[in-house]
């Protein structure tokens, strides 16, 4: 008997089309041999399944679809929401709560590493480097000049919560900062602005295969704008991402290493990206993608099908993954 697959997409933040564009790829390499796959979109408004003649509300009560053949009960539910509600906890919750398993890390580790200064702090716990920041929580005690009386210039400006480099600024000057401190804040109530660090931008996805925590092969990150911001993650030929990564061998050793502690220490889940800046002597932290993109332009894909798996096996392994917890 086939497993039903409800895949999320959509969500309430600025990346909801690249989440769409990451479901209609997976929906299409899915093996439809083996999984039914129902592509739900969730908008503020509704939960809802579309063909070519209908559109069908969830009843959110037991996330079941009702169609006139029949409702359909979900055997697992594969996030591919970036942002919120799917990356920060909240529907990790409401999946937990209905004991429907999910394909993202649990809902607690979610929440925390939805927000890039706790995860900074923990991270800075486990031992490893991060970059010197400078945290506001609200736009009211934001004082700019805190950023240049602590840091070193250039600094990057970006929103506390959320991905795709929306709202990010790069700031080389003083007088600029107050600007990028508002865009910032036009994206997320809480700022974190960090000291640019040089090196090579490294980026490592990690999962379980056959229950061993696997590294994906480390992919160098070249962008041909200031900074791998959202047009350049997103527009061919904008930026250049080189997978396996033309570094020393001892810096890719490092990332990995580094990358399969993490994804063990914060109780990851799933597919789980993590991006460092290698300074040339260790790696620097940046952050943690919970629910890394799988669109034709994304990383994970990349290095997936440099290891040798297939955008299919790789769908597969998440999906059974789920089923282990």
């Amino acid at each position: 008997m086939k497993i039903n697959v409800a895949l999320l997409a959509g969500g309430y933040s600025g990346e909801s089309v690249i989440s769409i564009q990451s479901a209609g790829v997976v929906a299409q390499k899915i093996d439809r041999e083996k999984y039914n796959v129902y592509l739900i979109q969730i908008t503020h408004d509704r939960w809802f399944w579309q063909n070519e003649s209908d559109v069908v509300d969830v009843n959110r009560h037991d996330f079941s679809l009702p169609l006139e053949s029949g409702t359909i009960r979900f055997d697992v539910a594969f996030i591919m929401i970036h942002g919120t509600p799917g990356e920060n906890g909240l529907l990790q919750s409401y999946f937990e709560l209905l004991k429907i398993p999910h394909t993202t890390c649990p809902a607690m580790v979610s929440n925390v590493t939805f927000n890039k200064f706790y995860t900074l702090q923990l991270v800075k716990a486990f031992g490893v480097p991060i970059c010197r920041s400078v945290y506001f929580n609200n736009a009211s005690n934001a004082r700019p000049e805190e950023v240049w009386s602590h840091l070193n210039f250039p600094v990057f400006v970006k929103p506390n919560s959320g991905g795709s480099s929306i709202g990010m600024s790069k700031v080389k000057t003083a007088e600029d900062v107050p600007a990028a401190l508002e865009k910032a804040f036009h994206e997320d109530k809480e700022v974190l602005v960090e000291e640019y660090t040089q090196g090579d931008e490294l980026t490592c996805g990690v999962l379980r295969i056959h229950g061993k925590i696997t590294a994906l092969p480390v992919t160098l990150v070249k962008s041909k704008k200031e900074f791998f911001d959202f047009e350049a993650k997103y527009t061919k030929g904008l930026s250049e991402e080189i997978t396996p990564a033309p570094v020393a061998q001892d810096k890719i050793d490092q990332v990995v290493a580094v990358s399969k502690m993490l994804y063990d220490r914060l109780n990851c889940r799933g597919v789980v990206r993590f991006d460092y800046i290698h300074d040339g002597i260790r790696p620097v932290f940046l952050e943690v993608n919970t629910i890394p993109g799988m669109s034709s332009a994304s990383i994970v894909p990349q290095q997936a099908q440099a290891a040798g798996i297939s955008e299919t096996e790789l769908y597969d392994m998440i999906i059974q993954n789920a089923f282990l917890y």
